[in-house]
């Protein structure tokens, strides 16, 4: 059995010991011991069963170089483990203690402007400097060495949150060594960056630098390539510090913290690399939208894993500190924020952070255990959630079945969103969850996939926007869509290949064949909008108002696809926007522009009404009330009212069964009823 397997196994043991993890950040060093036995006594109270320990911690462990200071741990350590806490020890390597960058000031980071950042808030580390990563491999050294076999150790947190970038001398040395290994020679190299133009042709690789500031643009596929090396280089910076506890002799599973859609790092590239994907998460509250971003953000991390059962490690129990303006939660809001990450497939649920800091710069963030103490609403949701979790206890490891899958790639996404496009108005992570929405809003299930991903299994493939696409994931597609699968392919895809050449020819080149459809140029729409006309018998009983295209369209020219819809006025009057191809046992659907609300949500809808595609209700996929999340995970059903008003929905039951509701123990029948911001989880069993 490999080391990962068995990694992978040792946290199904701990959740199958103690239940769904439920916790968070305990920085104990900054409070006197006396606190620490009542730390563990409420969180006893609370049913906390899972911490992270040390995150922060260097400049306790190692207040001047060489030294280590263990005792306090030890008795952290010791108390939590007699407690019946579990602790995911972290190696505290993101902020390094002052009297590093002192001494060596080549390990603290340089911005795109050539300003060195000193300490005195984190993340003061350049990830490409041999001596910051020499003494973060000691200490952590030292730490597995002395923990890997103590009893409250069940998991190893390397860093935190891994998205530090640096643009000085020592990322310009490792940065020629990546491109070395990339290219091979200076002549690749120039044929991949286009150099010819603007006469930045290179002799030899110590001529490049960083894209620092520039009087200009910078070359895009030095910028994309940037982007793959310092992706790479904090990978590689996790992958050392693992591999140092697995040589203590730590065989406990092993993650570090990532963060949803993080613009830093290409997380199909980590994924493999961790034994449990873990994930912090702060949706905004004051947003709208939030329920159905962090569902698509919680897909992600399930998607990640292959399925698995993933770690929300980080969220906040009420306010942030670090929004303009920062809005506590409700604990009602609170508790429906974790029951949703159980429902997609959480396996723990933990907080950033236990008790609530009195100094420092986030000492208004909230935390579990507030500056009020106990006996307050926060704490007491705190220990809500904790029974909820309790009974919940029968989903951990349960998957959940997606027949819709959602190509995103994180060079795509950098690479679209360069300067000098035909419009930087279109986002990809905005389109990504608009799309996202209305599977959300009609309880389907979605994974996300890769580049490189199989798409056999799935009856519907989406592609929002990816700007990149490479010859295999154009065969992929092809492939799918001649096996059955209907294929939708959204508005500026396909333009480049992966050094981010735009591909000539009509466009999207790799696809026009699949798509039976093709373009000559794509241009940016006048703030007016452009209106769109419908084929009328696709449009008949279609809920479209006032269609209309934005931001985006392509002059268009139909090669034996159906045209669904066209732009009604101004110069692209006629061109097709929406066409339909059948190929082989599917269907190739195309967008030639970004379309309104209405017309997406019509689209999708045929889509999934074409491939059979039902809710999780079991039903097909139509919508939902507004405000409703419906997910299925493993037998159990949940239920997420995300709005201010009762809602009453129709489930159908089989003969002789009956619905139980996991968290209250109550029986339902046909009629479930969600009160304001409530969650259900219902389970079928028979009554006879």
């Amino acid at each position: 059995m490999s080391t990962t397997t068995s990694a992978r196994r040792a946290f199904d043991t701990l959740i199958a010991e103690r239940g769904l993890g439920f916790g968070g950040d305990y920085n104990p060093e900054q409070w006197p011991a006396e606190v620490w036995r009542e730390d563990v006594a409420l969180m006893r109270e609370a049913g906390v069963n899972l911490v992270t320990v040390g995150v922060f911690s260097w400049a306790v462990i190692e207040p001047v170089p060489g030294a280590r200071e263990w005792a306090w741990l030890d008795e952290v350590l010791d108390l939590l483990h007699a407690g019946g806490i579990a602790v995911d020890l972290a190696t505290p390597v993101a902020s390094p203690p002052p009297w590093l960058g002192i001494r060596h000031p080549e390990t603290l980071p340089v911005d795109r402007d050539g300003v060195r950042l000193i300490a005195g808030s984190r993340n003061q580390f350049s990830p490409a400097s041999r001596v910051y990563r020499e003494h973060a491999a000691a200490l952590t050294r030292d730490l597995a060495e002395r923990y890997a076999q103590h009893p409250a150790v069940r998991m190893w947190h390397v860093g935190n949150e891994y998205g530090q970038i640096d643009h000085g001398d020592e990322a310009a040395r490792e940065f020629r060594r990546w491109l070395r290994d990339r290219y091979g020679t200076i002549a690749a190299l120039n044929e991949a960056w286009g150099t010819a133009f603007w006469s930045q042709r290179y002799a030899e690789f110590e001529e490049i630098l960083p894209p620092r500031r520039m009087p200009y643009l910078v070359n895009p596929t030095q910028s994309l390539d940037f982007r793959r090396y310092s992706s790479d280089q904090l990978e590689d910076c996790y992958r050392e510090l693992r591999d140092v506890i697995r040589a203590a002799g730590a065989t406990q599973p092993i993650t570090t913290n990532f963060m949803g859609f993080h613009a830093l790092t290409d997380y199909w590239s980590w994924a493999g690399e961790v034994d449990v994907v873990s994930d912090d998460q702060y949706p905004d509250p004051a947003s709208a939208d939030s329920p159905a971003s962090i569902a698509l953000v919680q897909d992600l991390m399930r998607s990640l894993g292959g399925g698995r059962s993933w770690v929300l490690m980080e969220q906040a129990i009420s306010a942030t500190s670090w929004r303009e303006h920062n809005l506590p939660k409700s604990p009602l809001r609170a508790r429906r924020d974790s029951l949703q990450a159980v429902a997609r497939g959480a396996d723990a649920v933990c907080y950033f952070q236990w008790r609530q800091a009195r100094a420092g710069a986030e000492r208004f963030h909230s935390a579990m255990l507030p500056h009020a103490g106990a006996d307050s609403d926060v704490f007491r949701g705190v220990v809500q959630q904790g029974e909820d979790l309790r009974r919940l206890a029968p989903v951990a490891g349960a998957g959940i079945q997606a027949e819709v899958a959602i190509l995103f790639d994180w060079p795509s996404w950098w690479a679209g969103e360069e300067p000098a496009r035909p419009t930087e108005r279109l986002s990809t992570l905005t389109e990504l969850g608009r799309w996202y929405r209305e599977l959300w809003r009609r309880g389907v299930a979605a994974d996300l996939v890769s580049p490189a991903s199989d798409l056999s299994r799935y009856r519907v493939v989406l592609v929002p926007h990816s700007y990149i696409v490479r010859p295999s994931t154009a065969t992929a597609l092809r492939d799918a869509v001649g096996s059955g699968a209907q294929i939708v392919v959204g508005a500026f895809s396909g333009v480049a290949d992966e050094n981010a050449h735009v591909l000539t020819g009509r466009s999207p080149v790799l696809l026009r064949e699949l798509l039976g459809v093709s373009g000559e140029e794509w241009g940016a729409v006048p703030d007016s909008g452009s209106a769109l006309v419908f084929d009328e018998s696709w449009a008949a009983g279609r809920d479209v108002e006032a269609p209309g295209a934005s931001i985006l369209a392509e002059r268009l020219r139909v090669d034996g696809a159906d045209v669904l819809a066209r732009h009604a006025d101004g110069d692209l009057a006629g061109v097709p926007v929406l066409t339909r191809h059948g190929v082989g046992d599917g269907t190739a659907w195309y967008l030639g522009a970004i379309v309104d609300d209405g017309s997406l949500s019509a689209l999708i809808g045929d889509v999934l009404g074409t491939a059979g595609i039902n809710s999780a209700l079991g039903g097909r996929a139509e919508m939902l009330p507004d405000g409703l999340e419906a997910v299925r995970r493993g037998d159990v059903l949940f239920l997420l009212n995300h709005s201010d008003r009762h809602i009453d929905i129709d489930i159908d039951i089989a003969e002789g069964g009956t619905r139980v509701d996991l968290l209250t123990g109550e029986k339902t029948d046909r009629t479930v009823g969600i009160a304001p911001g409530d969650v259900r989880a219902l389970t079928e069993r028979r009554t006879w």
